[in-house]
Formats: C-alpha cells, structure tokens, sequence
C-alpha cells in the first residue's frame, strides 16, 4: 500500500467514524460537516486532484433529491401534511387502529417522497397530536420511523439509496419494473411491522384512550395542494415513461414554483441543503477509497461465498447488504458495492435485492437509518427511545420483512 492508499483509507475510516458515531467533544461536527473534512482531506492529501473530486460527484442523485423536495416543500407550505396527519389522528376510534392508520400513511407518503422528508414533517405534527390525546408515544414514533423505512422501498424515488440504485443499475431498472417487484414487499412488510408492534404493546395500547381534540381544522391551500400533486403525478407518469428520473424530478418542482404563485424563499428555506452537501461530499470520500482497489480485494475474497445461481447469489446479497448497511451506513455502502453488481448472473434481480436489504436494514437498530434519528431527536422533549427500547422491534421487524420479502421477489422474478 503506497501512501497516497494509506491516505484514502485512513481518511475514509476516520470521516465513518464521525459520521456513524455521535458527535465528539473535541470535534463536535454534523454528518455533512464530517463528510466535507473528508472531502477536503482526499484532496489535501494528493489522493484526489479537484478535478477528480468534481467528477466523482453524482449529480443526478442530487438532482433527484433536489426535486422531490421541492414538491414535498410545496405540499408542506399548503398545509397538506398537516392535515394527513391530523386526519389519521380523528379517524381513528381507538389506539390500534391510529397506529395502523399512521403506518400506513407514512408508508404511502414515503413511497411516494423522500422518506427522510417524511419524518422531518410528520414527526412534530405526531408528537404534538398523540400529546394533547394523552396518547402513549413510544408505539407510534416507531410506527412511524419503521414505516418510512419501509414504504420507502417500493420506489426509486422513496429514498436516498433507491436513488442512487436507479441511476447507477439504470441499464437493468426501469422506475416500472422496479415498483411492480418492489411495492409488494412494502405492502406486506407495512403488515408484517403492524402486526409486531401491536403484539409488542398490546398491554399499552389496550390501557390507552384516545383524548378527543375540540381544535378546529387546520387551513389548507387547496389551489396548492392541487397544483403539487397534479404536477407529482406528471412527474409519475415521466418516470414510467422511461424519462430521466433526474431531470423530470427537477422540472417537476420546477413547474410548481411557477405556477404556486408563492415567495420560492419559503420553499428554499424547507429544502434539506445539509442532506445534499452530505451527499456530494460523500461522493468524493467514496470515489476516494475505491481508488485504492481495497473495496475489489475485499470483493474478490468473499466472492465464493456468494455462489453460481440467482437464488444463492440473491440470499447471500442480502444479508451481506444488511451487514455492510449497518456497519457503514446504507447510502455509502450502496456507493462501494453497487460496482461489484454486473458480476452477478442476474444484475437486474441484485440491484432490486440490493434496494431491499438495505432499506430494510435501516430498521435493524436505532441508527440504522437517518429517518430514525429524525423521528427520535425530533420527539426527545417529550419521549426518550433508547437504543434497546428500539431494538427489541426492529430486530424482529428486520428479520421478517426481509425473509418475506425475499420470498416475494424471487417468486416474481
């Protein structure tokens, strides 16, 4: 190993360690903030010109980012998550029923946005709802968290990692194909984690009675409202049609700052800036290490143990995925193995198992998903989760989705 090498991993190790970990004392940064050190460092240390650090940049996932949360910043502005989340609350009779009823529209939103979007905007909406009906907290933060996860499989646009997957699996993937495989699993995977959580606290929830709200409806901006999701559904319609995702996400929320007729320093103000420098900056770390031909070693030594036809390679994808998800984080770990995927017999069915190992991972532990950690922090003033309290569901939620799940997508091919 020269030491241009020796750079490129010990820069790397050190910038998971920031971003994996809680913030240090003595170095107390963000995980952007920890993935631009890095950035700076690959390329003060020689392990990449500036040249090199700009192109390994994917600008199309961010391109991809920017533009659902555009739209999902518009429908916030309308007062439309309000409103879904203040309707599953006054529809639901009883405590069961509102925790199904949160699962599952944090489930569908989350197919359909970004589902780290989803918890930043229905979190404070919950926890102030579930407050004022003397509702116990723990169940429903989960419902939500772990639903997000969850829902967010079934499309290339309801996450971060599925992004990334459909730009870089572009050549096996349509956004078609990819759903008609994949929304099953969400479907039955939204079931699998009712039926835990209810059965988990089924002596709180049956203990529980729901405190009716006298408030009146919130106000929506239903011209908006309409206007966003017509424009949502064309960007749809797009994606089926084999459009760039990118660039139709981005004329989407484009077309929508035209014709909302609203100050767009309102909506620029709810895009997540700190999640897409984290991700540009995580680009160049990436590029960094694969430079150093130590992510293809690591490939070359385990590469037997996947075996010769789809369903072993299949099985044995997920669980390596899960594993890596959860010791480095999904979206880097889908950025450094997402290249081993042409060796594959079937590269179409790996991308797919891929999207849903590491999806599903994110539910193994508290800090498996950035989505969790919104839900958690967003709730701490009002409810602690500790890192077991989460774990004793996600562990079993985590085993079987993904056992399900499996079975499902090589019974459809």
């Amino acid at each position: 190993m020269n030491h241009k090498e020796l750079w490129a991993v010990l820069i790397f190790s050190f910038t998971y360690l920031l971003i994996s970990g809680r913030r240090l004392k003595i170095l107390p940064l963000n995980r952007p903030a920890a993935a631009l050190l890095g950035t700076v460092l690959m390329v003060a240390t020689g392990v990449l010109t500036p040249e090199q650090a700009y192109r390994a940049v994917d600008y199309d996932t961010l391109v991809l980012l920017l533009g659902m949360m555009l739209i999902s910043a518009y429908l916030c502005l309308a007062g439309f998550f309000d409103w879904a989340a203040d309707w599953v609350l006054r529809v639901g009779r009883t405590p069961e029923r509102l925790l199904l009823y949160l699962i599952l529209t944090s489930g569908v939103l989350s197919a359909l946005l970004v589902n780290d979007t989803v918890c930043l905007m229905l979190t404070p909406l919950v926890v102030t709802v579930m407050v004022r009906g003397r509702l116990p907290l723990p169940p429903y933060l989960l419902g939500l968290a772990m639903s997000a996860n969850i829902g967010s499989v079934g499309t290339l646009v309801g996450n971060p990692q599925n992004m990334i997957i459909g730009h870089l699996g572009k050549e096996h993937l349509t956004f078609a194909n990819f759903s008609a495989s994949l929304l099953p699993v969400a479907a039955v995977g939204l079931g699998i984690q009712y039926a835990v959580l209810r059965l988990g606290f089924r002596k709180l929830l049956a203990g529980a009675v729901i405190h009716r709200d006298d408030a009146p409806p919130r106000t929506l901006d239903r011209r908006l409202i309409a206007v966003s999701f017509a424009v949502l559904a064309l960007v749809f319609v797009g994606f089926l049609c084999g459009l760039r995702l990118a660039w139709t996400a981005l004329a989407g929320g484009a077309l929508v700052m035209v014709l909302a007729r609203r100050d767009t320093h309102e909506v620029l103000k709810l895009v997540d800036w700190h999640l897409l420098v984290f991700f540009a900056a995580l680009f160049v770390v990436v590029e960094g290490l694969n430079g150093t031909g130590l992510p293809d070693q690591v490939y070359g030594q385990v590469r037997s143990v996947f075996g010769t036809t789809a369903a072993s390679q299949a099985w044995n994808l997920a669980w390596f995925s899960a594993l890596g998800s959860n010791i480095f984080s999904n979206v880097p770990f889908v950025l450094v193995a997402g290249k081993w995927i042409a060796g594959f017999t079937r590269p179409d069915l790996m991308w797919k198992v891929m999207a849903l190992a590491t999806t599903f991972a994110g539910n193994l532990t508290l800090l498996g998903s950035v989505a969790n950690l919104i839900v958690v922090e967003s709730a701490r003033r009002h409810c602690e989760v500790g890192f077991w309290d989460y774990a004793k569901f996600g562990i079993p939620v985590t085993l079987l989705t993904a056992l399900a799940g499996m079975a499902i997508l090589l019974a459809l091919g």
